[in-house]
């Protein structure tokens, strides 16, 4: 169970760095354009490689945990990354999360703790 919950962690974590490398690559990019331009700043940034680069560990990292447990019990455990995601959005984005997103994340944790049982 709890070798479960650490993949399970370590692959949410991995995909809550890609989307916040992506939300940083979409900042330095500028404001969008359809234009080639825009779509160069956005692809060649450095953030939006290593977005790439998270990206492929999270699928290694996914499939390693489908060859080995049940999907039953691993997909659930792609919730955690809500969790990771919100806690990200307070410590990089200075984000205010009011008390009912709290409970949702805490109702969410104990659902990943009850699946994995």
């Amino acid at each position: 169970m709890w070798r479960l919950i650490l993949l399970a962690l370590g692959q949410s974590a991995l995909m809550v760095a890609c989307q916040l490398l992506q939300k940083i690559a979409l900042n330095r990019a500028g404001d969008f354009a359809w234009n080639w331009g825009w779509f160069c700043r956005f692809f060649a940034n450095f953030y939006m490689i290593g977005s790439g680069l998270c990206f492929a560990a999270t699928a290694f990292c996914w499939l390693y945990m489908l060859k080995r447990y049940p999907f039953s019990m691993v997909y659930p455990m792609l919730s955690l990354a809500y969790v990771m995601g919100m806690l990200a959005a307070v410590v990089f984005f200075h984000e205010q999360i009011p008390l009912t997103r709290w409970i949702g994340i805490a109702l969410i944790m104990a659902g990943c703790v009850l699946i994995a049982k």
